[in-house]
């Protein structure tokens, strides 16, 4: 006869009733006020300037705003208890709103990237000296908010995702006071809308990189630092185990991993051990080994799995 048990504690400090996200809300209130301010700055001076590049600078910090805002509603909706109907709760709302933000940055990209070339068809007069100032402002302010959540990005795909919104713009900062230098010092207006290719540019490949984390997320893969091959090997070599399958494994939002397994025990060895010894060994190796902490198996005997099929309908 098989055995379910279902052993759930703290993982990587965050309990399973919480998001990896919620420790760091603080932060990106913070962010989000820097961001807010800066953006409001910038607008004013590209205006002043005539400077694309500030003002493309601008309409980024404007979806950083957003993206900010989204992750802070993630955190509070994903934190919400869970229901009958919603056994994990509102989680993967994290990790919808990183996505949300993967298509927010993908679309800044293109604006951009449109807008630069249309300057190349219609030139301006930027203000160097103008721009730099400004675009200090915002460098400044971008730091800033980097280091606030630098922290939280390791831990959250949702973090991560207002973290690679900031750090875009403070590339595209430090892009648009080295074209303002050289407008200043050689009169070159081209340099203004290449900035704005170049922070276009720049935003792509990290935003693709979330955007395929994310997917591996919704998709139910296998959690990145957790090798399938290996873990169904430290389980089969544990005394007493004969067979593991329908073995699964993914991640319901960052920070919480979940496993299931249907382990076959020889019965001989089972008496011996017990089913509580046996479970015990079998979550201590996942802990210890592979650092998943929410697990989920069914003990059964030999010959189990061929009844499977026809029991389950």
């Amino acid at each position: 006869m098989g055995a379910g048990h279902d052993h759930g504690h703290v993982h990587g400090g965050t309990p399973l009733t919480g998001t990896a996200g919620a420790a760091h809300r603080w932060r990106l209130r913070v962010a989000l006020a820097i961001t807010l301010s800066v953006m409001v700055v910038e607008i004013v001076g590209g205006l002043m300037a005539d400077s694309l590049a500030l003002i493309a600078d601008a309409a980024h910090m404007a979806t950083d705003a957003v993206g900010l805002g989204m992750a802070l509603l993630a955190i509070h909706v994903a934190n919400r208890p869970p229901t009958p109907n919603r056994t994990y709760g509102y989680a993967r709302a994290e990790i919808l709103a990183a996505l949300a933000n993967c298509l927010l940055l993908l679309g800044a990209g293109g604006y951009v990237l449109i807008e630069a070339v249309q300057r190349f068809v219609t030139p301006a007069e930027t203000k160097g000296g103008m721009t730099i100032v400004f675009a200090l402002v915002g460098l400044v302010a971008n730091i800033v908010s980097l280091s606030l959540l630098m922290r939280g990005q390791k831990e959250s795909l949702n973090v991560r995702g207002a973290y690679l919104e900031v750090m875009a713009d403070a590339l595209g900062s430090v892009t648009v006071i080295v074209a303002a230098g050289v407008i200043l010092l050689t009169g070159w207006q081209a340099a203004d809308p290449i900035a704005s290719l170049v922070i276009g540019v720049m935003i792509v490949p990290r935003t693709l990189k979330l955007l395929r984390e994310t997917l591996d997320v919704l998709l139910e893969a296998a959690p990145k630092d957790v090798n399938m091959t290996e873990v169904r090997a430290h389980l089969l070599a544990l005394p007493g185990v004969e067979d593991v399958h329908d073995l699964h494994a993914w991640t319901i939002t960052s920070g919480m991993p979940v496993l299931s397994a249907h382990v076959v025990v020889d019965a001989t060895a089972l008496d011996g051990i017990g089913h509580e010894k046996m479970l015990h060994d079998l979550q201590e190796c996942l802990v210890g080994h592979f650092d998943v902490e929410h697990c989920t198996f069914q003990l059964e005997p030999s010959g189990h799995a061929a009844h499977e099929a026809g029991l389950c309908h």
